[in-house]
């Protein structure tokens, strides 16, 4: 999946945090929902304008971004 299809970052746009093209849904904003429960299908009842592809693209997002953590285990 070519995230950026999904994804972009905008500095004009929720202060340079990435969104989903097209809204001003922010990657955060879906992992929030998902962290607290809500599914997919949940969400895109909510928001219509955000599809399950978008919501794999903030997974994915969020998932090539924990490799630059450098937590300690």
């Amino acid at each position: 999946m070519d995230i950026k299809k999904y994804i972009e970052i905008s500095a004009n746009k929720r202060f340079g945090k990435p969104t989903i093209i097209g809204t001003r849904i922010s990657v955060a904003d879906v992992l929030n929902w998902l962290a607290n429960g809500m599914s997919n299908q949940e969400i895109m009842e909510d928001f219509p304008e955000v599809s399950e592809d978008s919501i794999k693209a903030c997974l994915m997002y969020a998932a090539s971004k924990e490799d630059h953590l450098g937590l300690a285990s």
